[in-house]
């Protein structure tokens, strides 16, 4: 495995995947490693982590709750904590909610960051799905 030197980090990429040819895991450094973590953090329950219980943000708690004023800074406030505690690499500028597709069960949690070390801003964009599974048409 070809170790890369990266000062923002690198890691698996996610989902993981593996190159049998070169016996190789492919792997994701600089700022994608820092969107694939912050990916991985949103998704991932607290608790699903064996020796990091308090890794994660539990926004699949929040499936059924009403999108008011108030719910709605919850889940910035939710996804703020979590990155605060858990990505260092990274300063939150602001979070947005688009709630345009709440009929069709997706909301799109907008992220604009600032990566600490180069003073460089990026954006994530992550579509939270509040119905879980796909529409089947007859």
């Amino acid at each position: 495995m070809a170790i890369i030197n990266s000062f923002l980090g690198t890691g698996w990429n996610f989902p993981p995947s593996f190159d049998k040819t070169l016996a190789d895991v492919s792997m994701v450094s600089e700022e994608a490693d820092v969107q694939s973590s912050l990916e991985i953090l949103l998704t991932t329950r607290p608790g699903e982590r064996i020796m990091r219980s308090d890794y994660g943000c539990n926004l699949d708690e929040l499936l059924f709750e009403p999108l008011t004023t108030t719910f709605k800074t919850f889940i910035k406030d939710l996804v703020t904590t979590a990155i605060l505690y858990h990505e260092p690499r990274i300063e939150v500028n602001k979070i947005e909610l688009d709630e345009t597709g709440e009929l069709d069960g997706r909301v799109v949690i907008a992220i604009e960051y600032t990566i600490r070390s180069t003073n460089s801003r990026y954006n994530f964009v992550f579509p939270f799905y509040r119905s879980e599974g796909t529409e089947i048409k007859k």
